[in-house]
């Protein structure tokens, strides 16, 4: 921006400059060139006594010591055809000052002044004196110099003020354009100092107040995800006290270790909504092959129950990855519920954990159906779920700087591949 205005400046400068150098240029070189003649023109009038009254040799002694004085050539051509002083042919101009006309005019050496005297007894004389081209020039370069630098004193004036006046627009600008970016990088708590002219003051402002609301909304919002997931808990507090009164002590573990993963979930969840980690700092940690075989281990329970062979190739760990446990098992049950969800019972699936360099790879398999191309799209579901789960992989994925793929099996089927990078240090 800087430099468009300076530029901008710039050009006006030039544009204006050109409007009134140049005539004033051409001024300066008439000025000059009317300077000589009237010295030449009082020259020639100071002769017109002697030429009207004198000899031919008072004459040619006058002639030759005004030549003399002024440094010009200076001729009196007589009525009997005489040329005294300096030996120039006679011109169409000294032809006409002949009939009794002074003039000025041009000629090939610079410029000539006529003058016709009249009173000689034998006629009309003709005074002529020649102004030399350097003469007529003289002092002009010089002046056309002071005055180019002038213009350029003035451009480079005109390009500093410029200079300081978008300086004055670009500071608060960029001002404005850091805040930005750091709102953006969820520092909330940014603001800028109103400064520079009033629209960017304004600006600047309103940026302030989009940012205070921005706080206000998404307090707003985390108390209302929090107040929505603290209602879970009298619901998961009766289903707690169905499962107690279980006869079977299997079915009533089973069903009370169920109910204690979704009040855990639900306890993360509120804490999350209510804290909400620094952006500085890095995601936690966990251990992949842990949270992957507690996981397998707990859906296995329902895939025996649906008839499904569950294949578990599990690394020995630990296999850290830069996510932290509870997001990982919300992630790793996304995948294991689509299975259930989209295959019908009795479909075998495989999970398969291994560390491929930096990262860790899950991948999860099935013999079902497959899924659509759009499957990892939020919100899109073809069996009436949420269109949640593979979201929140993805999402779980990429905190860590990996990603989730999607492919066909080897035999048929969807293969769901989430790749976990490290933790940071």
């Amino acid at each position: 921006m800087r430099a468009r205005l300076a530029l901008l400046v710039a050009a006006v400068s030039v544009l204006i400059l050109i409007a009134f150098l140049v005539p004033l240029a051409l001024l300066v070189r008439t000025v000059a060139e009317d300077r000589a003649t009237v010295r030449a023109t009082a020259d020639a009038q100071s002769l017109v006594p002697v030429v009207g009254t004198a000899d031919p040799a008072t004459i040619r002694l006058t002639v030759e010591q005004l030549a003399a004085d002024s440094g010009r050539p200076v001729s009196v051509y007589l009525p009997d055809g005489a040329v005294l002083g300096a030996p120039v042919p006679r011109t169409a101009a000294v032809a006409l000052a002949a009939r009794g006309q002074s003039l000025t005019g041009e000629s090939a050496a610079g410029r000539e002044v006529v003058i016709a005297v009249q009173g000689r007894a034998d006629g009309t004389g003709v005074i002529r004196v020649e102004v030399p081209r350097a003469e007529l020039t003289a002092g002009v370069t010089r002046a056309w110099l002071v005055l180019a630098l002038l213009g350029v004193l003035l451009v480079l004036i005109g390009l500093l003020v410029a200079d300081r006046l978008a300086r004055t627009l670009v500071r608060p600008i960029g001002a404005l354009s850091a805040v930005s970016h750091r709102l953006a990088n969820a520092e909330l708590d940014a603001r800028v100092t109103p400064s520079g002219p009033a629209e960017l003051r304004e600006v600047a402002g309103a940026l302030n107040h989009l940012a205070s609301r921005i706080q206000v909304l998404l307090v707003q919002e985390r108390e209302q995800v929090a107040d929505l997931s603290h209602r879970l808990r009298t619901p998961l507090t009766a289903l707690r006290l169905e499962a107690e009164s279980l006869r079977d002590p299997d079915d009533a573990a089973r069903v009370t270790a169920a109910v204690d993963g979704v009040e855990r979930a639900v306890t993360g969840l509120i804490q999350q909504a209510r804290w909400r980690r620094s952006p500085g700092a890095g995601p936690a940690g966990s251990d992949a092959a842990g949270i992957v075989g507690e996981r397998v281990e707990f859906w296995s329970v329902l895939a025996e129950d649906t008839g499904r062979a569950v294949t578990l190739d599990l690394s020995p760990g630990p296999l850290p990855v830069g996510v932290p446990a509870d997001e990982l098992a919300a992630a790793v049950d996304a995948l294991l519920g689509n299975v259930f969800a989209h295959t019908p019972d009795g479909t075998p699936f495989t999970v398969r954990l291994v560390g491929d360099g930096g990262q860790v790879v899950l991948t999860v398999a099935d013999r079902g159906p497959g899924m659509p191309a759009d499957a990892v799209r939020r919100g899109a579901s073809a069996a009436g779920s949420t269109g949640l789960g593979l979201d929140i992989a993805r999402r779980a994925a990429q905190a860590s700087g990996g990603l989730l793929e999607l492919a066909t099996a080897p035999g048929g089927g969807a293969e769901v591949r989430l790749r976990l990078g490290p933790p940071t240090a």
